[in-house]
């Protein structure tokens, strides 16, 4: 009798399993593809909004010329020409070629100042808030305003800093013009740049700190290891992540430099004059032609510095902050 149920069981079981045989895996993979394309859609309509159209558009104005010619009846027409390459090989090489490589040079000796001081008070004000000691939470909201103020509030605040009868001439028991066009100005760009936004390197490299366990300390203590030793082998590789993403933001910041120079030092200032500036100017005397080549070459170099920081020094943050962490504590 017992044989006979479990024998009409499994056939009835069978019956079941053929009558609704399973899904297939690759049909539930392509379900949640099509939710995902779904969810993600609505973004990347934005971005090519906002962020797609105006490149090609960019793109396709540096390929043309302002010009001006009469029609059949004597009347000015403005309309613009084709001209292929020749805006770059002007900005390049031809009569724009001095103003445009002043301009580079200018915008690759800020980014590169200005991101390296900042990396490094950025560290030292991250290991400051990280300590314990009273006070601790109003340190860290004080160091947010520097970066919460506008730059062309920040900009206004240290003209009035570095005028002929400013702070910093009475400081200084000197007469510098630090809004004329020279080094002065440069300096005076970099001080403003860095007290700006040293804070915002320290706020992110002060959240890869808390993540380090103190386990690792405690164990590096017992072996020996001094403050230089811990700082090196502990810290600086599980925090390198986080600093290598603050340090990306501030080199594509860096390379768009225009309203703090702007605001500070004026235009036209061949010292401080940048790359978005100088399209700046260029659009403003409606050469939107050459304007559009200079906003695609600083488009195009900050492109490669972003792809080059990245595939050299921190393409893979997350398998990198692992891998250390695992180091750390085999060692």
């Amino acid at each position: 009798m017992t044989t006979t149920m479990n024998n009409t069981l499994v056939r009835a079981q069978g019956a079941v399993n053929h009558k609704r045989p399973p899904r297939r895996p690759g049909r539930r993979r392509s379900s949640s593809a099509r939710l995902a394309a779904a969810l993600v859609s609505p973004t990347l309509l934005v971005l090519g909004l906002v962020a797609v159209y105006p490149i090609l558009a960019a793109l396709r104005q540096s390929f043309f010329t302002e010009s001006e010619r009469l029609d059949a009846d004597g009347f000015v027409i403005d309309e613009p020409q084709f001209a292929g390459l020749n805006n770059y090989v002007d900005a390049i090489v031809g009569s724009g070629a001095p103003r445009f490589w002043n301009a580079l040079a200018n915008t690759t000796f800020f980014t590169v100042t200005t991101v390296v001081l900042e990396a490094v008070l950025g560290m030292v004000m991250a290991l400051i808030m990280h300590r314990a000691f009273r006070g601790r939470g109003l340190v860290r909201a004080s160091v947010l305003v520097p970066w919460a103020i506008p730059t062309a509030v920040s900009g206004l605040l240290w003209r009035w800093i570095f005028a002929p009868d400013g702070i910093a001439n009475v400081l200084l028991g000197q007469q510098i013009l630090w809004s004329s066009d020279g080094t002065a100005a440069k300096f005076a760009v970099i001080v403003a740049e860095v007290w700006k936004t040293a804070p915002f390197v320290g706020l992110l490299t002060l959240a890869g700190l808390q993540m380090i366990p103190k386990e690792l300390y405690e164990a590096a203590t017992v072996d020996g290891a001094g403050p230089w030793r811990r700082f090196w082998s502990i810290t600086l590789p599980l925090v390198k992540p986080a600093l290598l993403v603050a340090v990306l933001f501030r080199l594509l910041d860096s390379l768009r430099m225009f309203d703090l120079p702007f605001v500070l030092i004026g235009q036209q200032k061949q010292s401080v004059e940048t790359l978005s500036m100088l399209a700046w100017q260029e659009a403003t005397n409606i050469h939107y032609g050459l304007a559009a080549s200079y906003a695609t070459i600083m488009f195009a170099y900050v492109a490669v510095v972003a792809f080059a920081f990245v595939k050299l020094l921190g393409a893979d943050v997350i398998g990198e902050a692992r891998r250390s962490k695992r180091k750390a504590v085999t060692s």
